[in-house]
């Protein structure tokens, strides 16, 4: 059950639990902000007590020949949501990045403006986390940074559903495969970490992936994210705790 429960937080699925079901629900802002989530709710003890939490200061304490990424993309998207704490597009069944000869399904990615993890010390203004899930609830994340730049095409086609997204209400959307592997700089170098969930309940054991290479972002598309919220939807960083990063 525990595993259930924590795929589903990860899917985005419990999102909008009642308070019931869920404690006093969390957010980024005044008494329920990451400072405070470890005191709302038991099963969120890890973010407060947990050793490997996510985000964090991505800087390399190990140099090795990491395997090329086995993103094996081949679904469209399924639907897209503002679920009160990001916007998250939901994936069709049939995408696949496999680990060491295991599936990882992609189930779901979403945005944090700002980055939520930096590199050697750089924060972005927009990050993507690509959530993968194998059948038994184990989670891999592959995090793609945005700089300003150009505007990027991909987010337009997932941006302009926002006037249409009601909080906790899935909408349509047209994004095929091409579109979501667009969203994947063609330099698919990383660095490799443990960690955990950014939200909660922040479970650890989580598989990280941050891609080296920025795509671009224009500041236009940055302010219209940022006024689905009004508020910086980002986990600050998290202590590293002797952990190996690999690049």
């Amino acid at each position: 059950m525990k595993k259930i429960t924590t795929l589903f937080l990860a899917l985005g699925l419990t999102t909008l639990l009642s308070a019931n079901e869920h404690g006093k629900h969390w957010g980024y802002m005044g008494e329920v902000d990451p400072s405070h989530w470890g005191e709302l709710n038991k099963k969120f003890n890890m973010c407060s007590q947990g050793k490997h939490q996510s985000p964090i200061n991505v800087v390399a304490t190990k140099k090795g020949e990491l395997k090329p990424l086995e993103l094996n993309y081949k679904a469209d998207a399924k639907s897209v949501i503002n679920n009160g704490h990001t916007i998250q597009v939901n994936i069709k069944d049939g995408s696949v990045f496999k680990i060491d000869g295991k599936d990882y399904k992609l189930k779901q990615f979403h945005f944090h403006v700002p980055s939520e993890n930096n590199i050697n010390g750089d924060k972005f203004p927009l990050e993507a986390h690509f959530v993968h899930a194998t059948d038994d609830g184990k989670l891999a994340v592959v995090a793609v940074m945005f700089n300003y730049g150009d505007k990027n095409p991909t987010l337009d086609k997932i941006w302009s559903q926002f006037p249409n997204l009601k909080v906790g209400e899935a909408k349509d959307i047209t994004l095929s495969a091409k579109d979501i592997k667009a969203l994947l700089p063609k330099d698919k170098k990383y660095y490799h970490f443990m960690g955990s969930l950014t939200t909660p309940p922040c479970s650890e054991g989580v598989k990280w992936f941050v891609l080296k290479s920025p795509l671009t972002v224009s500041k236009e598309q940055i302010n219209s994210f940022f006024s689905q919220f009004s508020f910086p939807n980002n986990r600050p960083i998290q202590p590293t705790n002797g952990r190996d990063i690999l690049e």
